[in-house]
């Protein structure tokens, strides 16, 4: 461990071991059934097992045990959720440690440090691991993209008279919410053992600015898109930090996102869809011809497309252009049909033209 600035840094031996090829997936929760942070964890219960990311994925490669890890020391399983439309990502942990440390004011407890990279834009983004450090003094280096394109979050577990993370870059902001909310379960004291529940979301940035929210860009979480991510848990008991078990396999993760996981949004399981579902959406092409062009985006195995304009227009084509003569607010409705039935979908005065 070293001091920079006097803030605690903790440096770790790069391990030998690369990256895992493996793939992880996030759960889409339905949009009527997203998780709430409230320390009843239900919510979860949907999510199979095969979204679950436990000990036997994580690798010590400070003190060398590798994939050795004892369960009765320490265990632990993440599974990670989205919504569609909402640019969160959803945490639930349940932890077992033989010794829960958490009384001390500053680094030195039991800590979930979570890494996220939300456009896979990858490489350094800790200053004392930043380009210029031979060019500019660390301390300005702080305000010039320090934890800007990826974020590292130190989570404490628990939390006990401090704020609930620790943001290693120069954007403390992210950890207030609605950036960041948190809930936990647990029923032990500093230095017992016990479980230890807890759930979270985070807002992931593609850019998160030093001068706040609106300078900053948030990650656009889309359906299928991955994302790299990391975790890795400091495990202390007393003063000493006893292992450090990351799922990257490389402590390197903690400072530069080139070696983070891939993590893909995975789109909703199918007994969440109905068999056939109308949807739609329209660009404007030109306002001045009052000319839009419509997008079906139906889900479902569909033969049959019928538009209604709204102005005594139609077509049968999947996605028509269509050209209002005059102006109006629109009623416009899509029917589609297939061997599973019919839907249809009306959006009333989206369309305006004039």
């Amino acid at each position: 461990m070293l001091f920079v600035s006097g803030i605690l840094i903790f440096s770790f031996i790069v391990s030998s071991f690369s990256i895992p090829d493996k793939e992880y997936k996030i759960y889409q929760f339905p949009k009527d059934k997203m998780p709430r942070i409230d320390g009843d964890f239900s919510d979860w219960d949907m999510v199979p097992e095969s979204y679950t990311i436990g000990l036997d994925q994580l690798n010590d490669t400070r003190f060398g045990n590798g994939l050795n890890l004892d369960p009765k020391d320490f265990d632990i399983s993440v599974k990670v959720g989205w919504v569609k439309g909402i640019n969160r990502l959803y945490f639930y942990l349940e932890m077992q440690d033989d010794y829960w440390d958490f009384d001390h004011p500053a680094l030195s407890q039991d800590i979930f440090e979570l890494v996220v990279d939300g456009n896979l834009s990858g490489g350094p983004f800790i200053k004392q691991h930043n380009g210029n450090k031979d060019k500019i003094a660390i301390e300005e280096l702080h305000f010039k993209g320090h934890g800007a394109h990826a974020q590292n979050y130190h989570i404490f577990t628990p939390v006990q008279n401090k704020d609930a993370v620790m943001i290693w870059g120069n954007t403390p902001w992210i950890k207030e919410f609605p950036y960041y909310n948190v809930a936990y379960d647990y029923n032990f004291k500093h230095a017992e053992s016990g479980i230890l529940k807890m759930e979270f979301w985070i807002t992931p940035f593609d850019y998160a600015a030093v001068e706040g929210f609106q300078e900053s860009t948030v990650t656009k979480l889309e359906e299928n898109d991955l994302i790299g991510m990391s975790w890795c848990f400091l495990d202390f008991d007393g003063a000493t930090c006893e292992s450090f078990m990351n799922l990257a396999h490389d402590s390197r993760m903690i400072y530069d996102a080139s070696y983070l996981n891939q993590f893909r949004l995975m789109p909703l399981d199918k007994v969440h869809l109905k068999s056939i579902d109308a949807n739609w959406s329209f660009i404007e092409i030109d306002r001045k011809q009052r000319w839009f062009q419509f997008k079906d985006e139906s889900y479902g195995n569909i033969n049959k497309w019928h538009w209604n304009f709204g102005d005594g227009h139609s077509s049968n084509e999947q996605n028509p252009s269509h050209k209002y003569e005059k102006a109006g607010e629109w009623t416009v409705i899509l029917t589609v049909e297939g061997n599973e039935g019919k839907s249809i979908r009306s959006k009333v005065w989206d369309v305006v033209t004039k």
